[in-house]
């Protein structure tokens, strides 16, 4: 059989039995079966970037392992963890089980990300970015390919995600622009080197509360890292220790930006008036309205 017989045989015969998660929206039968066929073929893409593939004939060898492929994932194991790529930001990250899996969602706050940075460096030449909870390294790698006048300096608890971030590095070949650091949160940052010198802080912390981890999909709960999504008995624990110790970090009119789980965005921008630290206090939406994104900008006087 030719490959889009083949194809059209792999299509019919898990039409009805993949399942897809609304966290993935460009995961589909379509670009799971290409993702998966290239990966089998030795070419390893993300679901998005498979689409504009032409896929290969595969010789027999090929087409055992992509059956083998299909069996893990109807077994539920998540596509980027087989395929080991994902899309972020129009760019293709090594992704597997050391990390949380960067979803769709979060290139709200990757955007925004963006954007605060080129605003300062059009005014001051040069940004100093931490990524903290870094998990793959895909916000702070991607903001130093998209804005080269960046130096980013990456951090996350887990040495494992720590490891992965490092193996995105090299593979985006970011060796100059980002450094990356085992560190819970600042740990390792307490000094004269970056106390006040931090020109934007961004971070995509854990934020789903203990009891609603357990009860995740079981695709995300039994393969991702829970330390990636456990923000303690409210969700917040984290995004609290964020916007306390950030201040200390930051430049005067340094930005601080992060993700929120939905309905937290309320609470979370109270918390931040509450400082009487940050002014321009914002927040951003997703497409159903709902606040994914809080930023807000240290006050100039403040060092």
């Amino acid at each position: 059989m030719n490959v889009t017989e083949v194809f059209s045989k792999i299509n019919v015969e898990l039409k009805d039995k993949l399942q897809f998660l609304d966290d993935k929206p460009e995961e589909n039968l379509e670009s799971t079966i290409k993702a998966l066929w290239l990966a089998a073929a030795g070419l390893p893409v993300s679901a998005e970037k498979a689409g504009n593939v032409s896929l290969p004939e595969l010789n027999e060898d090929q087409l055992k392992k992509l059956n083998k492929l299909i069996d893990f994932r109807l077994k539920n194991i998540p596509l980027a963890y087989i395929t080991q790529r994902q899309s972020f930001m129009g760019i293709e990250f090594k992704a597997d089980k050391r990390a949380l899996i960067p979803r769709k969602e979060t290139e709200i706050l990757g955007k925004k990300a963006l954007e605060l940075s080129h605003i300062i460096t059009k005014s001051k030449g040069n940004a100093i970015v931490f990524d903290v909870c870094c998990g793959a390294g895909n916000l702070g790698i991607s903001i130093s390919c998209l804005n080269t006048k960046c130096k980013v300096y990456a951090s996350d608890i887990s040495e494992e995600a720590v490891a992965l971030t490092r193996e995105n590095i090299e593979l985006l070949t970011q060796n100059e622009q980002v450094k990356v650091f085992k560190s819970d949160l600042f740990s390792e940052f307490e000094s004269n080197k970056f106390h006040g010198k931090i020109d934007l802080i961004v971070c995509n912390p854990p934020y789903i509360s203990s009891a609603k981890v357990v009860k995740m999909n079981p695709e995300i709960s039994s393969n991702e890292p829970v330390l990636a999504f456990d923000g303690g008995m409210l969700g917040v624990k984290i995004i609290q220790k964020l916007i306390a110790d950030s201040p200390r970090f930051l430049a005067p009119q340094g930005w601080l930006v992060f993700e929120v789980g939905v309905g937290q965005g309320d609470f979370v921008i109270k918390l931040l008036q509450k400082t009487l630290i940050f002014q321009k206090i914002n927040s951003t939406t997703d497409n159903s309205g709902n606040v994914r994104v809080v930023f807000a900008q240290k006050s100039p006087l403040l060092n």
